[in-house]
């Protein structure tokens, strides 16, 4: 009995001692969990470029890098001459600098002219009979108050007649110091039946958006973005202006007379009675948002990144 019972408490120690060791064993060598990753923020691909129609960036020529429509720049007498128009720049007065640019080459206008350069609008533009939309953006680099000769300039200016009728532009005033206006204006015989003078008229100056001291300087360069929309609607339309990347405080409403094209006359003038450099030409077919033309002005290749 003795002998069993000793047995017994043998065995038992033998047992726990051993139960012991296992569990105090280092556990065999392993590589440690890697955290999980963080999640990604959520991010929106960029629809700049699916919106795009035009571009010229002047980098490879005066014709459109981009163009859904026709891509070549025209040159006529005057505006009203557009059937004598041909191909191409001609002159002294316009002309491509070359290294001047936002990005490369620049298109430069070297003193005012009767002539007027322009590209068709038609596609390019995405004109539309009921609720048109789109947005306009270039660089200009000047002194507006040195570089210009006396009288109104639009740098831009998209039309199938002239600036009051059925028109979208950006300006320069007459005289120093000058004001930078963007001008949205549809059928002139529904807004101006009377066709009273633009500077006398209290509907045509309300209607504007005027900055009061501009930006542009003469070396530098100032980012000029037109975003509209509701055109041709019943409810109205809409447009803004934005430099730099910051759009200005007033927003145009309530546009609602309609804006009617005969489409193979409308044009994309450039630099009518212009004085400076201008490049990097867009058009879009819609309204951009804030953060789109932030993201546009923020662009180091131009808009040629969103394409090439």
């Amino acid at each position: 009995m003795h002998y069993r019972a000793w047995l017994s408490t043998c065995l038992l120690l033998c047992l726990s001692f051993a139960l012991i060791g296992l569990a105090c064993a280092p556990a065999p060598d392993s590589q440690p969990e890697a955290p999980a990753p963080a999640s990604a923020s959520p991010t929106t691909p960029s629809n700049l470029a699916d919106a795009l129609t035009f571009h010229a960036s002047f980098d490879h020529g005066v014709d459109a890098d981009l163009a859904l429509g026709d891509a070549s720049i025209y040159t006529a007498p005057a505006f009203d001459q557009r059937e004598m128009s041909e191909p191409g720049i001609s002159g002294p007065d316009v002309s491509v600098a070359e290294g001047a640019g936002r990005f490369g080459d620049a298109l430069q206008f070297s003193r005012k002219t009767a002539q007027a350069t322009f590209y068709r609008a038609e596609k390019n533009v995405a004109y539309a009979e009921s609720g048109w939309a789109g947005s306009v953006s270039f660089w200009l680099s000047l002194d507006p108050a040195t570089d210009l000769e006396p009288g109104f300039c639009d740098p831009v200016q998209i039309t199938d007649v002239r600036y009051n009728d059925a028109a979208i532009w950006v300006d320069f005033t007459d005289k120093n110091p000058r004001q930078f206006r963007l001008g949205v204006f549809g059928n002139l015989e529904v807004w101006n039946p009377e066709e009273i003078a633009s500077d006398d008229n209290p509907f045509f100056l309300d209607r504007l958006i005027a900055v009061d001291a501009p930006p542009f300087k003469r070396g530098e360069w100032t980012h000029v973005v037109i975003t509209f929309s509701g055109l041709n609607t019943e409810a109205g339309g809409q447009a803004s202006l934005y430099l730099n990347g910051s759009p200005l405080p007033k927003t145009v409403t309530d546009i609602d007379e309609p804006f009617t094209w005969e489409l193979q006359q409308a044009a994309i003038r450039v630099g009518v009675s212009y004085v400076g450099l201008f490049d990097d030409l867009a058009l879009f077919n819609r309204a951009l948002t804030a953060s789109e033309v932030s993201e546009l002005y923020a662009l180091d290749g131009g808009v040629g990144s969103l394409h090439r």
